[in-house]
């Protein structure tokens, strides 16, 4: 018997299940939060916390992965690095873990314990960075940690890796479009790495230039809606482009957590700051909508990781 042979098949068909396991979430019509919604307008949010790592990072992280395979820049023998404030992170830690790569991630000292627990349970190797500095002081750690030894790392840069945005050009966008059955007219999303906002926006507007696109942001360089950047004091990422976006809101931090309680209470569905803050602007524009609106948004993460928030 080879079992090099065999070995080499289990891990395509152990590759395949995972890959056939992220994405293709389901969209669910907010009913009880949107209650008071104008007749006929609709607000769908696309569970993106139902993937197998538990968020819409899945998707990239993916997605990063496999373009760099195919560049020949990640092979066996390579750690995987990036710079994460939990999400990206904790999908890395997860995919490497299943694709037999070690992994380095430079994380905010303040990302919360359940983040963190997470990321120990896969193994990855954690380096803290100065919680003042946020998701820029780790991308800053990341940086300088991949010039000291480059042929040691696949750097995957998610803040201005293009793959990052295809994933959801090729993936989210589609699935969008395809579960609304072409009725979408507006999609509202929060601007982290922009990833997610960039790809599914330009493919939207493939199918129909006339959908609105909407970026979220916090309302202030200091804010508690984790994931979302503040763009016009942060280090904007590579893959951003601002016009893009018909419109751009801004959101509380009181306003995103009260929404998150708000979900969890009233349509059962745990899950983080970002998808409150998602949920509570896309309610906000649908209230000024006329009848046969579809406004569809993200919802980011699970609601468990941030229990020991206060």
């Amino acid at each position: 018997m080879n079992t090099g042979v065999l070995e080499e098949t289990d891990n395509l068909v152990h590759r395949k299940t995972i890959v056939a396991n992220i994405g293709h979430t389901p969209l669910i019509r907010l009913l009880r939060v949107g209650r008071a919604l104008p007749a006929g307008v609709e607000v769908l949010a696309k569970a993106e916390h139902m993937n197998p790592g538990g968020s819409v990072k899945d998707r990239p992280a993916l997605a990063m992965i496999v373009d760099a395979e195919l560049r020949g820049v990640l092979y066996p023998g390579k750690t995987i690095l990036d710079a994460t404030s939990g999400n990206t992170g904790i999908a890395f830690a997860m995919l490497g873990a299943a694709l037999g790569y070690d992994v380095t991630l430079c994380l905010p000292s303040n990302a919360t314990p359940e983040r963190k627990h997470i990321l120990n349970r896969y193994c990855a190797k954690i380096i803290e960075t100065d919680p003042m500095q946020g998701s820029d002081g780790a991308q800053l750690e990341a940086r300088k940690l991949f010039d000291s030894s480059p042929g040691e790392y696949f750097y995957a840069d998610q803040y201005n890796n293009d793959a990052n945005w295809r994933a959801h050009y090729e993936s989210t966008g589609p699935e969008i479009w395809e579960q609304t059955e072409g009725r979408v007219t507006h999609f509202i999303a929060g601007l982290g790495t922009s990833g997610t906002f960039m790809g599914t926006s330009r493919r939207l507007k493939e199918y129909s230039p006339n959908i609105q696109t909407i970026s979220i942001e916090p309302s202030s360089p200091l804010h508690g809606i984790e994931g979302l950047k503040h763009m016009p004091s942060a280090l904007v990422p590579g893959i951003y482009d601002p016009s893009l976006a018909d419109a751009r809101v801004e959101v509380e931090t009181e306003e995103a957590h009260g929404m998150m309680k708000l979900l969890a209470r009233e349509e059962g569905l745990l899950v983080g700051p970002s998808s409150g803050a998602n949920v509570f602007a896309a309610l906000h524009l649908a209230r000024t909508l006329p009848a046969g609106s579809v406004v569809t948004t993200i919802l980011c993460d699970g609601g468990e990781r941030y229990l020991s928030e206060p």
